[in-house]
């Protein structure tokens, strides 16, 4: 049996996956990773190569993969993870052959794992947890747009004038979000909720709480379910921040704790709000950090056009429990179930990011607070859009970045990203979102176009 550093297949593990496949009578299997940029990849094999790729691994050229490698060292190679097997539902036709999927890590051919995975990325800073003592948990709230599309399969940028938060409408889109739900509980992957969002055709699923590694698995799998149960309507799905002007962005409020022996470690009866020294250490580290890890969790251009005030997205960096223009927020729980449902919800995070690199910067930060016992400060249940910069400085509150340049500046002269994704990654991340800004910094737009060609 190949035996890997960090991956050991056993025998019965091999064994149990094939029979799984054979009864379900699989023809193919997607091995699926993702690249820096959260797009899903895959390469897929037939159904009699399982075996040797369970064994050992499944080659790819890593320098045709955003990110990953450059073209002197670009050999690599998949080790599916086992517990991430299952049947993709829409593409379940058994006449031409059912397809499974397995999410993947990337190794080196030295059997060292790639240092630019995601999922490598969010596994180091969960064993950094783990030295601690603790585990993470967390659960996204992934909120998204639906449009129709024509005949021609051309997007439909329509308002449907059902722009109403929790809103019950019968339309196709009902339809489809239950789709999805059915889908991922096909595939073992729980949801709490579905719901129609406040702006026109906006719409959002939520994962259920789970262990780290399991959430982004999941989070990357909802929006893979996503975009083709919509197209199979003929209607796209887009993950997009803010699609349009003058309306709520798409968000993914991202709920946290940490565990330690089946407990809860951030749960304390005794306080005000619940929660834990550990609680406030790992909210004060966020708050320190948060301008550095802005551009993992918000990481295209058009993230800091959903990043302003007005909109509910939050900008300010504090705390509070009801006031929802505060970066973090601490939920109330049912009474009764304090020990279990205590969490911090972080809601700047959007569904264009990496869930495996939001979720390691998020913890890695939250980490930072504790080793270093960070003292949080109070809370602040005022509206923060109605404040300005001597009240904000009164409280010491400071912004997010306003624009993806800006929050490249921040993971250049920190180090917390850095040390999270590795000096490689970190300059790949950087080289690529610089060439992101420059496209768009030299780009004219409608917007000039509009406002500048006739007038000047």
């Amino acid at each position: 049996m190949f035996n890997l550093k960090g991956i050991y297949m056993p025998k019965d593990v091999t064994k149990e996956i094939l029979a799984k496949a054979k009864r379900d009578k699989v023809s193919f299997i997607d091995l699926q990773f993702s690249d820096f940029l959260g797009n899903i990849k895959s390469s897929t094999i037939p159904a009699y190569n399982l075996e040797g790729a369970l064994e050992k691994g499944v080659w790819i050229d890593g320098s045709s993969i955003e990110g990953f490698a450059r073209i002197h060292e670009s050999d690599m190679f998949l080790m599916p993870d086992p517990a991430t097997y299952s049947l993709l539902p829409w593409r379940n036709n058994v006449e031409s052959g059912r397809v499974a999927r397995l999410i993947c890590d990337v190794f080196k051919p030295n059997h060292e794992p790639f240092e630019g995975d995601p999922r490598n990325i969010l596994k180091r800073v969960l064993v950094e947890a783990k030295s601690m003592g603790y585990e993470y948990f967390a659960g996204p709230e992934c909120e998204f747009f639906l449009f129709p599309k024509d005949d021609e399969g051309k997007i439909m940028r329509v308002s449907q004038g059902n722009g109403f938060y929790f809103n019950l409408i019968m339309d196709e889109t009902y339809t489809i979000k239950r789709e999805i739900m059915e889908a991922l509980d096909s595939m073992g992957i729980a949801t709490e909720t579905s719901t129609h969002e406040v702006a026109d055709n906006q719409h959002e699923i939520d994962i259920r709480y789970d262990r780290a590694l399991r959430t982004a698995d999941n989070t990357v799998t909802l929006k893979m379910a996503a975009k083709f149960i919509a197209f199979r309507h003929n209607f796209h799905v887009t993950f997009m921040p803010k699609p349009f002007y003058g309306i709520n962005g798409s968000g993914m409020h991202t709920h946290q704790s940490l565990w330690k022996n089946g407990k809860n470690v951030f749960y304390d009866r005794t306080d005000k709000y619940g929660l834990s020294r550990v609680a406030y250490q790992y909210l004060a580290g966020q708050l320190a950090h948060v301008r550095e890890i802005t551009g993992v969790f918000a990481p295209t251009v058009n993230s800091y056009k959903r990043l302003t005030p007005g909109f509910e997205a939050p900008v300010y960096a504090c705390w509070a429990r009801i006031n929802r223009s505060a970066l973090i927020r601490v939920p109330r729980v049912s009474k009764g179930l304090e020990d279990k449902a205590t969490r911090l919800e972080i809601r700047c995070p959007d569904p264009s990011s990496n869930p495996y690199l939001t979720l390691a910067v998020l913890l890695k930060a939250g980490l930072e607070g504790i080793k270093k016992g960070m003292k949080a400060p109070g809370p602040v249940e005022e509206n923060l859009f109605e404040f300005d910069d001597e009240k904000l400085a009164k409280y010491y509150i400071t912004k997010l970045p306003a624009s993806l340049d800006e929050a490249m500046e921040e993971i250049r002269k920190g180090r917390l990203v850095k040390e999270t994704f590795g000096e490689y990654t970190w300059r790949r991340y950087l080289e690529a979102k610089k060439e992101e800004w420059d496209a768009f910094r030299t780009f004219v737009t409608d917007w000039e176009i509009d406002r500048y060609l006739v007038n000047l």
